[in-house]
């Protein structure tokens, strides 16, 4: 065996995501420049504030990397033009969201103290000081009413996902249409069929019960139309699979495809939580807002976050449009825990 064929060679895979520090470098210089040129342009231009310095910006990015690129050539220009013009839509895409998040966060945090998530509006206006009162009540009946309303929505959405995709009945056109139909309905015409039908006939009041049947109808065709792109996602070998070793088409279906999707079908019924979370049309014709704490269902109205929100937001004071800020924030941060609580349970024993 010679020399040669003792040397062993190690071959470094390239990692184009790592750019030189030349090019690091070039795309640091052309910010600083670019930074520089926005401020030029809404010195001597109309545009004014944060948003027309950043389209000066992005404007600017654009020219001085199409000419720093130049100086090497054309795929290095249109290479760094590509960069800017990506970056730039991430951010336009992040700005509003940071700013919403931010706002929310900071008009809201004004009137969380010790006892916003323990106390009630029983014995507190809305122009009282910031150290009474609270959203518990509404934060209860906000978590009833969407407990109940996906109750409703969850498993008749997978239902008919499920006879979509694995079963193909004879009328799984018919089905997906109507799941598609509803979901271009307003939410007031769900609230309003809900009061026609439920609140005036049947409960004769405004109820929990009612308002949780109003957003089911809002929910249910989301998480049927995700449940039904989730489950074609199942490759039909892992089927053929089943039936070769005997399954019945119930057992496959029970047993292996849908745990095989049990997270796309938690994010399904995540995503139908987070388009109904909001909605306040349809609760101030079925359930409508109650000031004080309560638990029935069927015997009188109940508060929600959106209602209580919105009805603050109507009496229009200075402290009332700040609790209703505070509202928004406790909606969002309730949203957002109980996302986090469906991914750790989507997600516990996926390695089985």
């Amino acid at each position: 065996m010679s020399a040669i064929d003792t040397i062993a060679v190690h071959v470094e895979p390239r990692r184009p995501w790592r750019h030189p520090l030349q090019n690091v470098t070039t795309v640091v210089a052309i910010g600083v420049l670019s930074a520089l040129g926005g401020f030029g342009v809404v010195a001597l231009t109309g545009l004014a504030g944060n948003l027309g310095w950043f389209v000066a910006f992005v404007g600017c990015a654009v020219i001085v990397s199409w000419i720093a690129g130049r100086f090497r050539s054309k795929v290095a220009a249109a290479d760094l033009v590509a960069t800017v013009v990506i970056g730039a839509a991430a951010a336009t895409v992040l700005i509003p969201w940071s700013s919403l998040i931010y706002t929310v966060v900071s008009k809201g945090s004004e009137v969380i103290y010790t006892g916003w998530f323990t106390h009630d509006m029983s014995v507190t206006a809305a122009d009282d000081a910031f150290n009474v009162g609270g959203v518990s009540h509404a934060i209860v009946g906000t978590l009833i009413i969407i407990s109940i309303a996906t109750l409703i929505s969850v498993p008749i959405g997978i239902a008919s996902a499920v006879y979509i995709v694995e079963i193909r009945g004879r009328f799984s056109k018919m089905v997906r249409f109507l799941t598609q139909a509803m979901s271009g309905v307003p939410s007031i015409v769900a609230g309003l069929f809900i009061y026609s039908t439920l609140v005036i006939l049947v409960f004769e009041k405004f109820n929990a019960l009612a308002g949780a049947f109003a957003l089911s109808i809002l929910m249910l065709p989301t998480v049927a139309r995700t449940s039904e792109e989730v489950l074609k996602l199942v490759p039909e070998d892992l089927r053929s699979a089943s039936y070769a070793l005997g399954a019945s088409q119930v057992s496959t279906t029970l047993r292996v495809t849908l745990p095989t999707v049990r997270s796309g079908l938690v994010t399904a019924a995540v995503l139908g939580v987070a388009r109904i979370a909001g909605e306040t049309a349809p609760l101030l014709l079925t359930s409508l807002y109650l000031v004080s704490f309560s638990t029935d269902l069927t015997g009188k109205p109940m508060a929600t976050l959106p209602t209580y929100t919105f009805g603050n937001l109507q009496i229009g004071t200075e402290n009332a449009v700040a609790r209703a800020w505070g509202g928004s924030l406790t909606l969002l941060v309730l949203i957002f825990i109980l996302f986090l609580l469906a991914r750790l349970l989507a997600g516990r024993g996926s390695g089985k």
